[in-house]
């Protein structure tokens, strides 16, 4: 396989697997907001969210991460998911001063996301398999 094929195959893994992960925390909106809104308090210090806050962050949640999983506007969309799941990995910091008290060692999953958000991100002009740059170049 070419380079430039195992390249593109690795973003679109890459993509897929840090869409899996984000959408799952945006649907956490809509099944258990009480739970989102917990997180808000405890992680960003936002606290007094009701559910219609909480509705609406993950309706704008999951428009961005529709976008970044389909490739629209990837300077944006990437980036969006970039500095968002940052602060999130940041603002988990005490969980990784103290990484065997139970949950914390699940913490530490953020950082290989980080990464490939990063990655992502840095070579988003490469990521073309399954985006809407690729299907409107081949005309599908």
């Amino acid at each position: 396989m070419q380079s430039d094929t195992r390249l593109s195959w690795t973003l679109l893994l890459l993509r897929l697997s840090v869409f899996l992960v984000m959408l799952m925390w945006t649907l956490d909106k809509f099944v258990r907001p009480s739970h989102a809104a917990a997180i808000y308090e405890n992680f960003y210090f936002i606290g007094g969210l009701g559910n219609t806050p909480i509705y609406i962050l993950g309706i704008l949640e999951m428009a961005l991460i529709l976008g970044f999983v389909v490739g629209f506007r990837k300077r944006w969309t990437y980036g969006a998911v970039l500095l968002l799941h940052g602060v999130s990995t940041l603002s988990s910091f005490k969980k990784y001063l103290a990484p065997f008290s139970d949950p914390n060692l699940l913490f530490f999953a953020a950082w290989p996301m980080l990464a490939a958000c990063f990655a992502l991100y840095t070579l988003r002009d490469l990521d073309t398999r399954w985006t809407l740059s690729e299907l409107m170049r081949s005309g599908t």
